[in-house]
């Protein structure tokens, strides 16, 4: 924390009225594409970011140890399909690209119904809908499709084919640095890896470009590093990439689900108590209904970054979280699923949480002895004797009381119940008309 700059203004960089319309387009763009933890589909998705935002483009190879990892080989699928007798797909990828379990090995193979059921995947409790399904490190292969229609194909012979390469190739990630004053970081990660689910990942994908484009364009004090990764072995693959700079990360977010229209969700850091969940809680509380919720290794990965090698500052934001609503890992995760309003709703409260980030400051008082009187300076009511004062007047006075050397800005909005604005505002004043001045960083 320093003494910052009252200059510094990212909450009031203006937020584009279609900015939720705008995201919600992107997730539409990036939605047809057969994204897995390799491949040109996640290829495709990176280099669509990259035409919005200036990323770069990380290729890791196959075969490359990565901690207790290895980078698989690389999956690409042109085709695949389940035809009848008759020579009709009744399981067609080109229909949807959930429809194949993920890094299917390719086959070619003619067998009896009772022979292909067990490679076939459904949801019961939702016979309508098709599952996700993935095989990444077991070379295996199988399909995907609603129970309704497994219930409707006949007895009888029927044709499986894969049209899928698993060949040495890399890993793709993507990175993006936009330096601050300070070369202390804010690590944004989102996963870039799963095919036509708009939720999880494309809606994070969208709010986490916009972000960038807008942080781009505004005065930072953080340096800010966005990285796009196929969860789990994307983001351990960055972290083996960059151990020796993790140092510089003082505070973190993963981005999930955040188009769906439930109410925001903050999961801690490992830590609990790091600056970035104490930012969150602050936002959200001021925001509306909220949870905010424990650490625990589950999830996205906030587990690597918050692993015990590394035991960085990185929490989680989703709207509601992962596998807690019925449409997760289902095709019911579609466009209709993620509202523009929800993305613009996201945004907003990263864009707060970014901006409690830039402007917490430590001031100190140039009268410290009593109460400042406000009113010869214009910053009191005239008239006395109110029952109730003004949440600026009071804040001001929360910040003078507060503005010893040692306690933030974040510090005196906690105490006092308002919102970090409330008081960044009051701050601002006292400094235009000298009652507070700047302190030594005291964190």
């Amino acid at each position: 924390m320093s003494a910052g700059s009252p200059h510094t203004r990212v909450a009031e960089t203006p937020m584009a009225p279609d900015a939720g319309a705008r995201m919600h387009a992107f997730v539409a763009e990036l939605y047809p594409f057969c994204r897995s933890i390799t491949g040109d589909g996640l290829r495709r998705t990176l280099a669509l970011i990259a035409s919005r935002i200036p990323l770069e483009l990380h290729e890791v190879p196959t075969g490359t140890p990565v901690f207790d990892w290895t980078i698989p080989r690389e999956w690409n699928i042109r085709d695949a399909y389940v035809k009848n007798a008759k020579g009709e797909r009744v399981i067609d990828f080109r229909e949807s690209n959930l429809a194949v379990v993920s890094y299917s090995a390719p086959v070619r193979a003619t067998m009896t119904l009772a022979e292909l059921r067990p490679r076939l995947h459904t949801l019961p409790d939702r016979p309508g809908w098709i599952p996700y399904r993935t095989s990444y490190y077991k070379e295996d292969w199988g399909f995907c499709l609603s129970h309704d229609r497994l219930q409707s194909l006949p007895e009888g012979t029927y044709e499986a084919v894969v049209d899928s390469t698993l060949a040495p190739g890399s890993l793709t990630y993507g990175e993006l640095l936009l330096r601050g004053e300070r070369a202390d970081e804010v690590l944004i990660s989102a996963h870039a890896c799963h095919p036509s689910l708009a939720n999880d990942n494309l809606a994070s994908l969208a709010v986490a470009t916009e972000l960038a484009g807008m942080l781009a364009s505004a005065p930072r004090r953080y340096s800010y590093r966005f990285v796009f990764a196929p969860g789990t072995i994307g983001a351990i693959a960055w972290l083996a990439a960059n151990r020796e700079g993790v140092d510089r990360i003082r505070h973190g977010l993963v981005l999930a689900c955040l188009g769906d229209a439930g109410r925001p969700h903050y999961k801690k850091s490992r830590r609990g108590d790091a600056l970035i969940d104490r930012v969150a809680a602050h936002v959200l509380t001021h925001h509306g209904p909220h949870a905010v919720r424990e650490f625990s290794p589950l999830g996205y990965d906030e587990r690597q970054y918050n692993s015990p090698g590394f035991d960085l500052p990185v929490g989680s934001l989703t709207r509601t979280p992962n596998g807690a609503y019925p449409e997760y890992h289902t095709s019911a995760d579609d466009l209709a699923f993620v509202r523009p309003e929800a993305l613009a709703d996201s945004l907003s409260i990263l864009l707060d949480i970014v901006s409690v980030l830039e402007e917490d400051a430590v001031y100190r008082s140039t009268s410290p002895f009593c109460e400042p009187q406000l009113g010869k300076r214009g910053l009191y009511a005239a008239l006395g004797g109110r029952t109730s004062q003004d949440d600026l007047e009071v804040a001001m006075l929360w910040t003078l009381n507060l503005a010893d050397g040692r306690h933030g800005l974040l510090d005196i909005a906690e105490r006092s119940g308002l919102p970090f604005d409330r008081i960044r505002r009051a701050a601002d004043l006292l400094r235009e008309h000298e009652l507070l001045v700047p302190a030594e960083d005291a964190r």
